[in-house]
């Protein structure tokens, strides 16, 4: 028995890293869906796929749905509306008008977003040095946010920063956010529930979102373009639904299972490093060497900050032992 729970917790890491591999890889599919959609019924479409490959794992636990207490649902509808809805939405439309892969390395700094928003939510601790690492990790996103950093005195157009950019920082935002609350979530349900409630919960969202904007009709879902390239367009939500939505999720959340936090948290950098090849590699999204080692120390100080709130975390649970 001992040897077969030191081989589970082995391979734990690697689905850890897996799923989240795969879950950069929404690049390939998000970037020509922009092509052929609006950024809002493209989330609409991804929430309308992924919901049906998770039918069979909701199903059995609606009998769970009437014991969630209000304060679970109203971390739900938060996550729902902020992470799967808007957050999404502002990530599709950062990669439409910024540098896709300038847009992959912005968003690694979600993890000193929902450090601060556990610490004012849930009381959390702050390590000392989190404060230093948040700060690298924010002037490292500034400098790999513009082009000619010589000119954020002047002004920030100059400077290189644009639309794509802003898009990019509030996706951090939300989803940064989103994490928090997903933490409210997973305290008054099951793991497997919390997952496809979220689902249905931003389906429900963009659903009303796309009846605000007037896009809830057979011409908006489905334009011109998408009518034109039929199978192109059900190929690209198909693989952005499973390969990068369903699929990672199931496989992340079964080697968090058998990982430590401590440990998770670096082979999480896999979405990155996957969604930088294929924007690098497959769109030549190339960065200025000035973003490339700010990316690097990016990537660097949100790990440190990983690393320290887990140590502060590790001697929470001594004492409380």
């Amino acid at each position: 028995m001992q040897q077969r729970t030191v081989k589970r917790a082995a391979y734990g890491p690697w689905l850890v890293g897996l799923g989240a591999g795969l879950w950069g890889t929404e690049s390939a599919w998000r970037i020509p869906l922009n092509e052929l959609f609006d950024a809002r019924v493209i989330v609409f479409w991804e929430h309308v796929f992924i919901l049906i490959t998770f039918l069979p794992i909701l199903i059995p636990r609606l009998q769970e749905v009437p014991k969630i207490r209000a304060r679970t649902w109203g971390f739900l509808l938060f996550s729902g509306f902020a992470g799967s809805a808007v957050g999404t939405i502002f990530f599709t439309l950062s990669l439409k008008y910024g540098n896709p892969t300038m847009v992959n390395v912005i968003l690694n700094i979600q993890p000193v977003i929902s450090t601060i928003g556990a610490f004012l939510l849930f009381g959390d601790r702050l390590a000392r040095q989190f404060f230093f690492y948040a700060a690298v990790a924010i002037v490292a996103g500034v400098f790999v946010s513009v082009t000619n950093p010589s000119m954020i005195g002047v002004s920030f157009e100059q400077a290189g920063l644009n639309l794509g950019t802003g898009c990019a920082l509030i996706c951090a935002l939300f989803w940064g956010l989103s994490t928090v609350a997903g933490r409210g979530v997973m305290m008054g349900m099951s793991l497997r529930l919390a997952s496809s409630m979220r689902i249905v919960v931003g389906l429900a969202c963009m659903t009303l979102i796309l009846l605000a904007y007037g896009k809830l009709d057979g011409a908006a879902l489905w334009p011109a373009a998408a009518r034109a390239h039929t199978g192109k367009a059900i190929v690209l939500l198909f693989c952005l639904a499973s390969i990068s939505g369903g699929i990672p999720l199931l496989i992340y959340f079964q080697g968090l299972r058998l990982t430590r936090a401590s440990t998770a948290g670096y082979f999480e950098m896999m979405q990155t490093l996957a969604a930088v090849c294929i924007t690098w590699g497959v769109f030549h999204a190339s960065l200025y060497p000035h973003q490339v080692i700010a990316a690097i120390v990016l990537i660097a100080a949100v790990a440190m900050v990983h690393h320290v709130q887990q140590q502060i975390e590790n001697k929470h649970l001594s004492s409380v032992k």
